[in-house]
């Protein structure tokens, strides 16, 4: 297996990659600003749950296979798309109600925790990453590729969870006080939606 110099390494860079602006992570943040603490872990988990798909993929030798079908590219991209313009409208069209407590509506966490898990999943980009950056470290003569790749996944998938919940923790907070003014809850609304609509136009224009 590898040395702890190397897992340590990985997981550093796994690290400042998870606070790193991206998608996924700004996906934590809006859900996280709109519907609570709560229901950003639930995001976060389904994103690890595909996480844990793409690095069995990798693992696998499957992500090879996808690499090199441009229409499975292109159905994926566009599912992803799609699925991120719906929440989008969602969103866009999500009532504004001001919240007198700190108290926010429930939200069924198997519904954010799909969210997350679908938004991970049918982003082509993430298991393109995860075949050109988990290799990198892998040594053959230190074990078995595919337990090596496990590892990494692993490691991966830790530092998500690490550096996504300080990320729900804070968009969380400041949720809690926007959501006590209607006018700041609409804007919110609106402004998830922009994100949400730009994030489906990046990866429909995604090439592989």
């Amino acid at each position: 297996m590898p040395s702890l110099d190397t897992s340590l390494t990985f997981f550093g860079i796994a690290l400042l990659l998870g606070f790193s602006p991206g998608p996924d992570n700004l996906f934590v943040l809006m859900q996280s600003a709109t519907h609570g603490r709560r229901a950003g872990f639930c995001v976060v988990l389904g994103l690890c749950c595909g996480l844990l798909v793409h690095t069995a993929a990798v693992a696998l030798g499957l992500a090879a296979v996808f690499a090199a079908s441009p229409a499975a590219f292109t159905v994926l991209k566009f599912t992803g798309a799609a699925y991120l313009a719906y929440l989008a409208w969602l969103s866009w069209r999500a009532p504004a109600v001001a919240q007198l407590t700190q108290q926010v509506p429930r939200m069924n966490p198997w519904r954010m925790l799909a969210r997350g898990f679908i938004m991970n999943l049918t982003n082509p980009k993430v298991i393109f990453f995860f075949l050109a950056f988990l290799p990198q470290f892998v040594y053959p003569g230190l074990g078995p590729i595919a337990l090596q790749l496990c590892w990494f996944g692993f490691l991966f998938i830790l530092a998500t969870l690490l550096s996504f919940g300080l990320i729900t923790c804070f968009a969380a907070a400041l949720g809690e006080r926007l959501r006590r003014s209607s006018a700041a809850q609409r804007v919110m609304h609106r402004l998830t939606a922009v994100v949400f609509a730009g994030l489906a136009i990046r990866l429909a224009l995604a090439k592989a």
